[in-house]
């Protein structure tokens, strides 16, 4: 009867985590961290705060496991998206397209590791270490996805670049255009490397320097 009860408990558990984190997602994403205490949290989810506590001892704990859900969702998604489509070249455009959509979505205010590394990442090494994972997961499947190109990693690193400058503007300036554009220069650099037979271009002739 014990083993019951306890077992019974498991998926009130799940269900009380799941209907705390969505609230803290939304509140922390569309306010910022600092701005929401767990006052709010606690009347968006409609759980007491004495259960809120019960299940995340600290408002950090419960920030981690909101960064750490959205790093899984946000990974999985994209995945998902590029794995549709069934060349190497295609499957790196893929990653454009898929952060316009991203970029379409409303309410859409940047990046939830950005945003949390620029709130908290001082005063906060587990943040700081959960925005840095991300950004190098991100980093090495990208570049993964370009070796399999036959280009080289130097290129999937510039890419990178270009993938988190339009995450950022596409957030100050309020419009999906950087993904577009973003994702005519990834094309314009993969051409370049390709013409080059996966050297590094030359690109100082390019500018005329």
């Amino acid at each position: 009867m014990v083993l019951q009860a306890r077992g019974a408990n498991v998926p009130d558990r799940e269900a009380a985590q799941d209907q705390a984190l969505k609230a803290a997602e939304e509140l922390f994403y569309s306010r910022g961290i600092q701005a929401v205490g767990m006052d709010a949290v606690r009347n968006a989810s409609g759980l007491s705060l004495k259960r809120l506590y019960q299940l995340f001892p600290s408002k950090e704990a419960l920030v981690l496991e909101f960064l750490d859900r959205r790093d899984r969702r946000w990974r999985q998604a994209l995945a998902h998206y590029v794995d549709a489509r069934t060349t190497p070249e295609d499957q790196v455009v893929a990653v454009f397209e898929w952060l316009h959509t991203w970029f379409s979505e409303p309410g859409y205010r940047g990046c939830a590791f950005i945003n949390s590394f620029g709130e908290l990442g001082g005063i906060s090494p587990e943040v700081a270490a959960r925005a840095r994972r991300h950004k190098q997961a991100f980093r090495d499947y990208l570049v993964a996805l370009v070796t399999a190109t036959g280009r080289p990693a130097a290129l999937g690193d510039q890419l990178v670049l270009l993938a988190e400058g339009a995450i950022t503007t596409a957030a100050i300036t309020g419009t999906s255009q950087p993904a577009t554009q973003a994702r005519d220069a990834a094309r314009l650099l993969m051409l370049a490397y390709s013409r080059d037979n996966g050297e590094r271009p030359d690109v100082s002739q390019q500018t005329g320097e």
